[in-house]
């Protein structure tokens, strides 16, 4: 069977976000994700920013097809004004992150669809312990030839992107010493985790008339890698990000994924091979990535050289400022610098809870990051701002 590859212009973009629903007293997620959706699509009809997801806890805003980062940060800022009406009068919070910290997988209620009930059918305990939440980038690709080799190329960088915007430390009200366990846990599913790294189109199209023969997917966006062809919209779909705390972090991500793509597209125009490393360093870079975040050491070449993550980033960032430059996302790219300085967001989390040793004050800080649209100070937001909150019962540890 031949996949068709959409058309799309080149290093256009798209953003998803998902969202937990918080429970504004009890800072646990809610339910009610069904009723949230019923009611916006009433008040604004065919408005194609807000989703369901997976999971009853979840709302997924996207951006509309654009060609600069700051417009689809627009987009969702519109999705989220859409939501927060409706949320408000549940007593529901907005907030974002790649785990909650306390909440039980095993509460949380799936989606009334036959595609995800099948799924869990299938997948049993695993797929019942999907209580995870992503940034997925799409970036447009003009030329189904570049496709495979561009993907190998983000490969390559998949640690790098991931330790960057990991921000799931906790799982069921525990530390899991991993920066980023949503990897270690979506990684369970058959079809997700990283990806094969294919030369040609039809190693692309042998593998999926494969999983189709033998029932594993029943069409190729059953396929969940961290990195993929999205053939229906003509784009690489980035989904190794965890979901970022705010929306500064949303277009950070969307603008180094942008900027990424772009750049080796334009290493291809000039008839450079790109970059890639073997399948065996890529999953040692993922699982570096998620157990030690800013802190891996991560393999830079097929030769196994290293180099730790908050040295390798200023040399990144420059390689990449022309293309970001050209696209207009050079502050965004940039942004990254301060993120990493203040602390990404497992270290945010983390800060938190050594402060205070409450879960429901990590919460409080995700909603209030949230709301404020950028990373906060915790130890700021712990000294001036928890007692607002809410959150009974913490203490500030001393320093």
């Amino acid at each position: 069977m031949g996949i068709t590859f959409a058309k799309s212009e080149r290093s256009t973009l798209g953003v998803e976000w998902e969202l937990q629903l918080i429970d504004k007293d009890s800072f646990d997620l809610r339910q009610c994700a069904s009723t949230i959706l019923e009611e916006v699509e009433r008040l604004h009809p065919d408005n194609g920013l807000v989703h369901r997801e997976m999971l009853l806890n979840t709302v997924e805003i996207i951006s509309r097809p654009r060609h600069r980062v700051r417009d689809c940060v627009i987009d969702l800022i519109e999705g989220i004004n859409l939501v927060r009406p409706v949320t408000s009068a549940l007593r529901v919070e907005l907030a974002s992150a790649g785990s909650h910290p306390f909440a039980n997988p095993s509460y949380q209620q799936v989606t009334d669809s036959k595609r995800y009930e099948e799924l869990v059918n299938r997948t049993q305990y695993w797929g019942r312990q999907m209580l995870l939440f992503g940034t997925h980038v799409h970036v447009g690709i003009e030329n189904r030839d570049k496709v495979l080799p561009i993907q190998n190329y983000l490969t390559s960088k998949l640690g790098h992107i991931q330790a960057l915007f990991a921000s799931s430390p906790y799982w069921a009200g525990l530390d899991t010493g991993y920066c980023d366990n949503r990897a270690m846990v979506f990684q369970q599913l058959p079809t997700a985790g990283r990806p094969y790294q294919f030369l040609d189109w039809r190693e692309l199209e042998n593998y999926t008339d494969g999983m189709l023969k033998t029932g594993i997917i029943r069409s190729f966006d059953e396929v969940r890698w961290d990195i993929r062809p999205s053939p229906k919209f003509g784009t690489i779909e980035a989904r190794v990000a965890d979901a970022s705390s705010t929306i500064k972090e949303v277009a950070a991500v969307a603008a180094l994924t942008q900027s990424l793509v772009e750049t080796a597209s334009r290493q291809l125009d000039a008839g450079k091979e790109l970059p890639v490393l073997p399948d065996w360093f890529v999953r040692e870079n993922r699982w570096r990535a998620a157990r030690y975040g800013m802190d891996a050491i991560l393999i830079e070449d097929e030769r196994g050289e290293e180099r730790l993550l908050t040295d390798s980033l200023p040399t990144w960032l420059e390689q990449l400022s022309p293309a970001a430059e050209d696209l207009g996302c050079a502050e965004e790219l940039w942004s990254i610098r301060e993120m990493v300085k203040l602390g990404v967001g497992y270290q945010r989390q983390r800060t938190i809870f050594e402060r205070t040793n409450s879960y429901e004050a990590v919460v409080a800080f995700l909603i209030a990051e949230m709301e404020a649209g950028e990373p906060l100070n915790p130890e700021c937001f712990v000294d001036k701002s928890l007692h607002k909150s809410g959150v009974k019962g913490w203490k500030v540890r001393a320093r």
